[in-house]
């Protein structure tokens, strides 16, 4: 019983040191004002000249052909020649997104070697909020 005492003791003197110190810290903390100049007026670009530069940007766009949950375990068992299979039929489209908004479905096709889209819709915003939230 005195043990447990003592040791009680110890963590209230510990707990009060960190205290002490904190506020010994935060004393020490120096706060200056800083004043900035005004900003100037918006300037106005010139026959669209500030929309061009957007127009060139690449954006990446992600393909969805399906989905798939499972448990940590079945993922760390997976290795070469294991096959997911997803939650879409083979004739469903491919989802569209750029960042996490669907904006269109296609269907899926190869060109030259290479996988590709056939767009098939593209979606509105009312579309595109009502889809990217039902999923």
């Amino acid at each position: 019983m005195a043990e447990t005492t003592e040791a009680v003791e110890e963590k209230a003197e510990e707990k009060q040191e960190q205290q002490n110190d904190t506020e010994q810290a935060d004393s020490k903390t120096q706060v200056q004002s800083v004043e900035f100049p005004e900003a100037a007026g918006p300037k106005v670009a010139g026959s669209g000249g500030s929309i061009d530069i957007l127009l060139d940007m690449n954006i990446p766009v992600t393909v969805a052909v399906g989905k798939k949950q499972m448990p940590i375990r079945r993922l760390l068992q997976l290795g070469p020649g294991s096959v997911l299979k997803l939650d879409k039929p083979v004739d469903a489209p491919a989802e569209l997104y750029l960042k996490d908004t669907k904006f269109a479905t296609g269907n899926v096709v190869v060109v030259d070697g290479c996988f590709a889209i056939r767009i098939k819709q593209v979606l509105g915003l009312e579309d595109s909020a009502a889809k990217t939230d039902a999923t």
